[in-house]
């Protein structure tokens, strides 16, 4: 009986932990389809708050903003990140520890060096000053990514294709990229689900007048919690749940092809 006792004591905790964390998440989805905007009762349901949701332009517009952002800096971070591990690779141990400071160090003070760095050169905060703070803050993630996979690339392989007549450039196309093809889903992933997902960078790192999805969001919190926000929540939540899903996915299918 007492084993029985102790058997449960430990998933009745780690079941309460998840409750905890997750309750507030369930809550926001269930209201985010309440009837009226009060969000301490339960009046009935509607999909009235994603119908506005849909018709506000404003909204749309952070949202373009954020995934104009958000994609520049995949692309952008990839780019540097695949072409530094390659370039760096017979060197990496005292450059590439260079990359993961940004992981370490905390996000608000990264941000006030952009902001202070920005001054000083006296680059305006606009959409291009954001690209280039998340695209730095890309690197945190890409680097570190691509570099694990990279250290599992056999160097034979590549003197190999070198000593059978390919380019540098044909070996890294037809070899070395496949190869990292999943550590490259993997950092892209990361990289935009952070950026769509930042506030401090567009807090700091952009004008009063430009606005990404998070700022939207803050400005619209400070006068009042609304049940828009729920529905616009609830979208992300979905969007990222799905991401999730696919990066797993992933994972199961590159695991599988190893075994």
């Amino acid at each position: 009986m007492r084993n029985n006792i102790k058997n449960l004591i430990l998933p009745g905790v780690v079941g309460l932990i998840y409750l905890f964390l997750y309750l507030p998440i369930i809550i926001l989805v269930v209201f985010s389809f309440n009837q009226q905007g009060n969000i301490y009762s339960w009046n009935g349901f509607t999909l009235h708050w994603y119908r506005e949701l849909f018709q506000s332009k404003e909204i749309w517009l952070a949202f373009i903003n954020s995934l104009i952002i958000a994609i520049s800096a995949v692309i952008l971070s990839l780019i540097l990140g695949i072409f530094a591990v390659w370039g760096l690779r017979k060197s990496t141990r005292p450059y590439i520890s260079i990359f993961y400071s940004t992981m370490l160090i905390p996000d608000v003070v990264i941000a006030v060096g952009l902001l202070v760095f920005f001054g000083f050169f006296l680059v305006p905060l606009s959409l291009n000053s954001l690209i280039v703070a998340h695209t730095l803050l890309g690197l945190g993630f890409v680097v570190p990514i691509i570099n694990a996979r990279m250290l599992e690339l056999e160097e034979q392989v590549v003197e190999a294709s070198l000593d059978l007549g390919a380019t540098e450039w044909q070996t890294f196309v037809k070899i070395v990229l496949p190869f990292l093809r999943p550590a490259i889903i993997t950092a892209a992933l990361s990289v935009f689900i952070f950026s769509l997902d930042d506030f401090l960078f567009c807090f700091f790192c952009a004008s009063s007048s430009f606005q990404t999805l998070p700022i939207y969001i803050f400005a619209m919190i400070r006068s009042g919690a609304s049940p828009v926000i729920n529905a616009l929540s609830t979208l992300i939540l979905v969007l990222s749940s799905l991401l999730v899903l696919f990066f797993s996915l992933i994972k199961i299918k590159s695991v599988s092809r190893k075994i």
